[in-house]
């Protein structure tokens, strides 16, 4: 008689892979919180003044987060039928990451660095948040920003070769007398202006190169909208049609409503 009976790990997999029950949509909810109040913890834990007058407090709460995180971790690899799919997918080593900087300081103390690698699990709401409420919407952004990449590709490349273009004329232009001193940095300037970020540390001074810079920066806020219209256009005609469902036993998602089998290894879905 196995251990965990099949009965139980397909119950497991409904709360903590899907988010269609109110079991798995209250372990979703629950999920997020904790990874907002660990993430939050981290970056006051890096404030000086917060870490002395709170250390204790703080370390509390990483410990309370990195047991939930344990188990969580656990459950994730006892509820499917392959672990090894989840436990080497991303979010699988994400979800490690999230867990491991807490014991390994424990047993190597002076590890203060790994408080960078903790601030990943914010990195997990973007698995989290596959409600209902926002699969539909997440999968069409996604769907309409993959069939527009031939185009921002070629839109991005048009932009790469304007900036070669306009760099080298302010060069030509200004010149190493007024801080253009060669045409990679002419062309830095001609990137941070066309964004509309303007440092200010180079300026042209010429009557011609002001009248350039003001065309480049009208020029950046047609640029910028671009991007936009593309993944616009196509949003606008992609419908949502996956669901939450995970399948138990390659752990492959993105299925489709009506789906009753897994499309990767044809395992019967929950």
């Amino acid at each position: 008689m196995p251990i965990i009976s099949e009965n139980f790990r397909r119950k497991l997999h409904t709360v903590v892979y899907e988010a269609d029950t109110p079991a798995g949509k209250f372990f979703d909810l629950s999920l997020i919180a904790i990874i907002l109040i660990s993430v939050t913890a981290v970056m006051l834990e890096s404030v000086a003044p917060i870490k002395i007058k709170y250390g204790y407090e703080l370390a509390v709460v990483e410990w309370v987060v990195t047991i939930f995180f344990t188990f969580e971790y656990i459950a994730r690899i006892i509820a499917v039928k392959r672990p090894w799919h989840y436990i080497f997918s991303f979010y699988g080593i994400v979800d490690l990451l999230a867990t491991l900087p807490k014991y390994i300081g424990l047993l190597f103390p002076g590890t203060g660095f790994l408080i960078a690698i903790r601030a990943i699990r914010l990195l997990r709401i973007f698995r989290i948040l596959k409600l209902v409420h926002f699969v539909g919407a997440s999968n069409q952004l996604a769907a309409a920003i993959k069939k527009s990449r031939v185009k921002i590709a070629v839109f991005l490349f048009s932009v790469i070769v304007l900036c070669i273009i306009l760099g080298t004329l302010m060069y030509m232009i200004e010149g190493p007398e007024s801080g253009f001193t060669s045409i990679p940095t002419s062309i830095y300037w001609t990137i941070v202006t066309l964004t509309t970020v303007g440092f200010g540390d180079i300026t042209p001074v010429t009557p011609l190169g002001q009248f350039l810079s003001m065309l480049i920066m009208i020029l950046g806020y047609g640029i910028i909208a671009v991007p936009t219209g593309l993944v616009t256009a196509q949003f606008i005609t992609t419908k949502p049609h996956e669901n939450t469902q995970v399948c138990s036993n390659c752990n492959a998602d993105h299925h489709r409503d009506d789906a009753r089998f897994c499309y990767n290894c044809a395992n019967k879905l929950n």
